[in-house]
């Protein structure tokens, strides 16, 4: 893989952002440590039952697996391990984009540079809500989401079913809300949707399966609820529950997958990731700043893969506003409502606005048309 210039700056950015803030970072990181010592475990409340007595635990097996791998360390250095691991994924992704891009704009007369500095300048505002979730809070389970997500996006373009329906069930095994990004699939030609479910189907019930079986009490995981923040979307839609409603989790994969399935019928499948991110923030009672990572992920390759105007101002919007809202505006009110608007106005533009040029065959053809 050739190193360039543009590399080694988001390497430099990346490692800026690390030692900023891995002083205080890993708030959430004791939650892997704790599931998986109890999976790894013969107590009664953990093995097959982890799910069913701890319901906390929203974090899917793989990414309990993944944490396995930094237990021989002391805490603190595993810790660190497992956040220099999770910002150097961030990179890789950041080259997934950039290869992805390359191959889906290949045969148009693509200037590899400009598609480069658009990487770059997306890049500087990725990196940041990045280390935001592999560093400050240490959600090993988000990175690995976002990272199977990126590989099944990458493979999309390349009309890979059988990779793409791996990676997405890699993802939603390490964290449930990925299964939002399904209309990836609707994006390969027809006949091979099959073949990517297949896999995607039988990954996911592998992993998922044996807890229901070992313990049908797992379910209660599903239900667990959390509360409604002053901040949180839902209080600008008219919903005032202290907790999560009882509709909102399967809501939240509705809303996620027809906006999804829309974007692809738009012939505009970049876009998945980005409307399934929106749904979450919208849907979601809580508003915590890592949630903002899968948006920048999402905006990233609508700017990157979707586009080919040199500047991506969805990135920056979107780190702006999400970010940006949470950091300054100290009305919960008021942030609530920006990420509503960033929600509506990114979800219109993306399915909305005109296509500026003829749509290609290719992209008829990943609609399966």
């Amino acid at each position: 893989m050739p190193l360039r210039r543009h590399h080694v700056l988001l390497s430099g950015w990346t490692a800026l952002w690390f030692l900023v803030v891995a002083p205080r970072g890993g708030v959430s990181w004791h939650y892997l440590r704790q599931g998986e010592q109890l999976l790894f475990s013969g107590a009664p409340d953990g093995g097959l039952s982890v799910y069913a007595h701890h319901p906390e635990l929203q974090i899917g097996p793989v990414s309990l697996v993944a944490a396995r791998l930094f237990a021989p360390f002391p805490d603190r250095v595993g810790q660190l391990l497992a956040e220099a691991v999770m910002s150097a994924l961030g990179l890789v992704m950041l080259v997934l984009v950039g290869r992805t891009a390359a191959w889906y704009h290949r045969g148009t007369g693509t200037n590899h540079r400009r598609l480069q500095q658009r990487l770059l300048v997306a890049g500087l505002a990725f990196i940041p809500m990045w280390v935001e979730v592999s560093v400050r809070f240490g959600h090993l389970d988000d990175v690995l989401a976002l990272f199977f997500t990126t590989l099944a996006v990458h493979e999309v373009a390349r009309q890979r079913p059988t990779a793409v329906g791996i990676w997405l069930a890699l993802a939603a095994d390490s964290k449930p809300w990925a299964l939002g990004f399904l209309p990836l699939v609707l994006a390969l030609p027809r006949p091979l949707w099959g073949r990517a479910l297949a896999w995607l189907v039988g990954l996911t019930a592998l992993a998922w399966l044996p807890f229901y079986l070992g313990d049908l009490g797992s379910v209660s995981a599903a239900r667990f609820t959390i509360p409604n923040q002053p901040a949180s979307s839902l209080r600008w839609l008219g919903v005032s529950d202290p907790s999560t409603p009882w509709w909102d989790r399967p809501a939240q994969f509705a809303v996620g997958m027809g906006l999804g399935a829309a974007a692809v019928w738009r012939g505009r499948w970049p876009a998945v990731v980005l409307l399934g991110a929106d749904a979450r923030i919208l849907l979601d009672p809580s508003v915590y700043t890592y949630y903002t990572a899968s948006v920048l992920l999402g905006t990233l390759l609508w700017d990157t893969v979707g586009q080919r105007r040199l500047v991506p101002w969805w990135s920056w919007i979107a780190f702006a506003t999400l970010y940006g809202g949470a950091l300054l505006v100290p009305s919960s009110s008021t942030r609530g409502l920006l990420r509503l608007a960033f929600v509506v106005v990114s979800a219109a533009a993306v399915l909305l606005w005109p296509a500026r040029t003829r749509r290609r065959r290719r992209r008829a053809a990943g609609r399966g048309g």
